[in-house]
C-alpha cells in the first residue's frame, strides 16, 4: 500500500473537481481527502495500491470535463493506513 500528495492546479475550483475527484478514488477504492488549496489549486492525500493510485493520477491529469488542469505535482509515500474512507474535506 502506497499514499500520495497531490497539488492540481490550473482550472480546477468551481467546475466539480472535488466531488469528481471523490468519486472516482471511492471507485477504485482508495482512501484519503480532497480539498480546495489557496491559489486556485487542489490538494489530494490518497492511499491505495500502486495500481489504482496511478489510475486516479492518469485520471487528474485532465479532471473532470470543465477542469483544465496546468499542473500536477505527485509525491508518493508509504501508506500511514489512517483512513477509512475518501472525503471532501473545507
Amino acid at each position: 500500500m502506497y499514499r500520495i500528495h497531490i497539488m492540481v492546479s490550473g482550472k480546477v475550483q468551481r467546475v466539480w473537481f472535488r466531488k469528481q475527484t471523490q468519486t472516482k478514488a471511492l471507485e477504485l477504492g482508495l482512501t484519503g481527502w480532497v480539498k480546495n488549496f489557496f491559489s486556485y489549486a487542489v490538494e489530494i492525500i490518497a492511499e491505495g495500491s500502486m495500481d489504482n493510485l496511478t489510475e486516479l493520477t492518469g485520471w487528474l491529469q485532465d479532471g473532470p470535463p470543465l477542469a483544465k488542469v496546468k499542473k500536477l505535482s505527485i509525491e508518493w509515500f508509504p501508506s500511514k493506513n489512517e483512513f477509512h474512507s475518501f472525503e471532501i474535506v473545507k
